[in-house]
């Protein structure tokens, strides 16, 4: 049997309309009653996703937890307790940053409380909407980080073949990071082994379950450490074809019509 399912968010178990659909809800809330932890995995920040807890009546939960920041931290939900955190080096950041300076992105640089963006362009701001809110800044550097805990740094372009150009000329400065994309948007930087499925395994050890009893589901390439280190690697009908390929399974449905009830149902429910 199946102990946890640690599923992504953004295109993933969120709808168009950034909501969890009422298929989803009631596929969840019934795994739940079953004993299996749902964990939600996502490149976002505890604090960003209140409003997806407080819908999966997860909000202030003991017992129950969130993997943030593509892995870079564990909380119990209850209190917001830090089980693990493990962000960047300033110097990495900084370097990040200025190098960023010079592409057409938005470049956004993650600590524990607070997003920076500079470059917020319209579009971004309308992605972002609804789902986080951020703090615009337009500085040439972020010494004023310094002595804080950086989680991440990432940039967005929706030019998907631009932002691999980018990767590429960024090769120089990257080997001790892990590199990945998200949502047909994003360009995002974390320490190396510092991914969704390294969270997901950490988290299972914690909780004393095996891999074999965990589920991942996700559909962008962040998402492909965990679905790759689950027991069953899922990615719904809208991923992107590079995740397809590895996944165990794909879902009929999308994530607009339920795809990740559609897992629980098949896996789950009536296994």
């Amino acid at each position: 049997m199946y102990k946890i399912i640690a599923c992504d968010l953004d295109e993933t178990l969120l709808g168009e309309d950034r909501k969890v659909c009422k298929r989803n809800l009631e596929a969840i809330k019934k795994a739940r009653e079953l004993g299996v932890k749902f964990v939600p995995a996502t490149g976002r920040g505890f604090r960003t996703i209140k409003g997806t807890l407080e819908e999966l009546e997860l909000l202030d939960e003991k017992g129950e937890y969130v993997i943030s920041f593509n892995g870079g931290a564990i909380t119990e939900n209850k209190g917001n307790r830090m089980l693990h955190f493990e962000g960047i080096p300033f110097a990495i950041a900084d370097e990040l940053y200025k190098r960023g300076l010079a592409y057409d992105v938005c470049i956004h640089v993650y600590t524990k409380e607070v997003v920076y963006v500079y470059n917020y362009v319209q579009s971004e701001k309308g992605y972002l909407t609804g789902r986080m809110e951020v703090t615009e800044i337009h500085r040439e550097n972020i010494d004023f980080l310094k002595g804080q805990e950086i989680v991440k740094v990432l940039y967005m372009n929706t030019d998907n073949q631009y932002l691999r150009w980018i990767e590429g000329d960024l090769k120089d400065i990257t080997g001790g990071l892990d590199v990945s994309y998200s949502s047909n948007r994003y360009l995002e930087f974390n320490l190396k082994g510092v991914n969704k499925g390294n969270g997901l395994l950490r988290l299972a050890e914690l909780l004393g379950i095996k891999r074999e009893e965990t589920i991942a589901i996700g559909d962008h390439i962040n998402d492909l450490s965990m679905i790759e280190a689950a027991g069953l690697g899922v990615g719904v009908r809208n991923a992107v074809e590079e995740v397809k390929e590895r996944c165990d399974y794909i879902t009929e449905a999308t994530n607009n019509e339920g795809g990740v009830a559609e897992v629980i149902e098949k896996f789950v429910i009536h296994c």
